[in-house]
């Protein structure tokens, strides 16, 4: 009876020491459930194109790795609801590492071609908050990655935000924790302020965004943070009703890679922006990498990778970007602001005016209802959807679309999440084949 008591609070004090504080949204900051304000320091991950998080043992390596540099976050673009996610999360929490991760898969997510919000879209997204919404380390979910890929694409906004509606709801009907529902963005000039401005306006707090996120790449080399344009994404922010804070970031175009804009982020911008998701962990072809699995093989030889890049083994940091990295994170570390002690001053912002051939959304009109699809024969300043037959709902992914992002976009981002690629995404995937 001793014997089984001491295991018992043996096994309760484990519990206690792996517990991980949750994340959760207060006005325009993230804080953790502890009180304390949190800030972003993490890493794209997503070693394969279908999930990440299954092989623990991988895991483990990289986590382990990570939490060296002070990572405590990881971004993974897709995944699978029927996997079994326990060990993974469990060796990211045991790190002190967060996941954000995407809610869509392959065939259901909102993209401008065809914007839509209908039944299978709104399953798969269901499955993968089933799944993930478990873990206390999971920090955040998104409703979409680059669904808008040009300046004329603003058309595409109500679907994303009608997606996170529907999702907020699923979460309240379940009962489950209020995981932070966002977005992540092309970072899209033409459409600034207006996009993030617009998932986040109106009175109605069911129908906004929790947080909005940006993939830019506009930082790269000897740049600064006017010439960057860093200035005006913080003069943009300022009145922003909920978080914000960079879902990519890292240009390469100028080698090494110093990763000065991390100095900005969590500097000058660190009153309204919450931190940064540097791209990427492995080393591919697109040359982000933070870290290598081996050096290069033919392709061409007996059981190598379609690229020749080991995708799974010891991760060995890539000079000298990971030390480089490492570094600037470790001289960054602000300390914001107590829950306790924050009380939000933005109140909701106005939705943007309908401008027609820059911000095609009219303000006034409701956002789509489950089972609608945009018509793009109606009045195309309208912003309204038309209803349309689930069965009849086009599953034609993103086909040649191009981001008219700030310089230094990363356009050949192999794997990236696969989504935003569109184009690539079938010869992608035949490149993952193998595994």
């Amino acid at each position: 009876m001793v014997q089984s008591l001491s295991l018992a609070l043996l096994a309760g004090l484990s519990a206690v020491a792996t517990a991980i504080p949750t994340i959760e949204v207060k006005g325009s900051k993230f804080f953790t459930s502890e009180g304390d304000q949190f800030y972003l320091k993490g890493i794209a991950y997503q070693l394969v194109p279908d999930d990440p998080l299954i092989d623990a043992t991988q895991c483990r390596l990289d986590s382990a790795l990570m939490e060296t540099i002070g990572a405590n976050s990881i971004r993974v673009y897709h995944v699978d609801p029927n996997g079994d996610h326990k060990d993974c999360m469990k060796a990211f929490a045991d790190a002190g590492i967060y996941l954000w991760v995407d809610l869509d898969t392959f065939d259901t997510y909102v993209e401008q071609n065809t914007p839509r919000w209908e039944s299978d879209q709104y399953e798969a997204y269901a499955r993968v908050m089933d799944e993930f919404q478990q873990f206390d380390n999971v920090a955040g979910f998104f409703v979409g990655n680059e669904a808008i890929t040009t300046a004329n694409g603003s058309v595409t906004a109500p679907y994303i935000k009608a997606a996170a509606r529907d999702m907020k709801a699923y979460r309240e009907e379940k009962g489950y924790r209020n995981i932070p529902i966002g977005y992540s963005a092309a970072d899209i000039a033409e459409l600034r302020p207006m996009l993030q401005n617009f998932l986040a306006c109106g009175d109605d707090e069911s129908e906004r965004l929790d947080f909005f996120s940006l993939n830019a790449y506009s930082w790269c080399g000897d740049s600064s943070y006017e010439q960057s344009g860093y200035d005006q994404l913080r003069a943009n922010s300022t009145e922003l009703p909920i978080p914000i804070y960079m879902s990519e970031t890292g240009c390469n175009t100028a080698r090494p890679r110093d990763f000065a804009d991390q100095n900005a982020l969590f500097g000058e911008m660190a009153d309204t922006w919450s931190g940064s998701i540097v791209y990427e962990w492995i080393e591919e072809m697109n040359n982000y990498g933070l870290i290598s699995y081996g050096p290069q093989v033919d392709p061409a030889s007996p059981g190598a990778p379609p690229d020749g890049f080991t995708r799974s083994g010891t991760p060995t940091p890539v000079l000298p970007d990971f030390p480089n990295l490492s570094s600037v994170w470790a001289t960054l570390s602000p300390s914001g602001v107590q829950a306790a002690d924050y009380k939000p001053t933005n109140s909701p912002i106005t939705c943007p005016d309908l401008t027609p051939g820059a911000w095609e959304v009219n303000p006034t009109s409701a956002l789509p209802t489950l089972g609608q699809k945009h018509d793009f024969n109606a009045s195309p300043t309208s912003g309204s959807p038309t209803a349309t037959d689930d069965s009849d709902a086009d599953q034609t992914a993103t086909t040649g679309a191009t981001t008219t992002a700030t310089p230094g976009a990363a356009a050949d981002r192999l794997s990236h999440d696969l989504q935003g690629m569109g184009v690539g995404l079938a010869g992608a995937l035949a490149l993952f084949a193998w595994l």
